[in-house]
């Protein structure tokens, strides 16, 4: 039963990437290129795309944390850190780089692979070398390494 709630939820979130034009790399660097606000060439629309999504998370969190624990797990895989550390401002900053450069982030990556897309296929497979390079790193005896091990869920 797990495994069709969380199909369903993802056929759901793939069709509103699609829908939002999200899944669209030309698209997203419209969108982020706010030098073209002058020139009109902006595109807000993906800002109203990330306000409904912030809006239905917020008020989704609020209820299910309300719960004792979640309906498919045992427990809540919450962050428990708070203090910032390089890693919380390398990884963002690492993110938006590709993301601004490629137009892809990993959901609208893996859409777009949906469609056949050339350039999704080589992000994605990019995507994944970075996984496994980050993943390497992170074993790394601590005076070699940028990033300190731990569990993507726990952090």
């Amino acid at each position: 039963m797990a495994i069709l709630i969380q199909f369903a939820i993802g056929l759901v979130f793939g069709i509103g990437l699609i829908v939002s034009g999200m899944s669209n790399p030309a698209k997203v660097l419209n969108f982020l290129d706010v030098a073209g606000i002058p020139a009109g060439t902006w595109d807000a629309s993906l800002a109203f795309v990330m306000a409904g999504a912030v809006a239905v998370t917020f008020i989704g969190f609020r209820r299910v944390l309300k719960l004792a624990r979640p309906l498919f797990a045992d427990r809540f895989y919450l962050p428990r850190r708070k203090e910032i550390d390089p890693r919380i401002i390398a990884g963002p900053a690492i993110f938006g780089i590709g993301w601004g450069l490629a137009g892809f982030c990993p959901g609208p990556a893996l859409t777009a692979l949906g469609f056949g897309s050339a350039s999704a296929f080589i992000f994605v497979a990019a995507m994944c070398a970075g996984m496994v390079l980050a993943r390497f790193i992170a074993q790394l005896p601590s005076s070699t390494r940028f990033v300190a091990p731990a569990d993507p869920l726990e952090t």
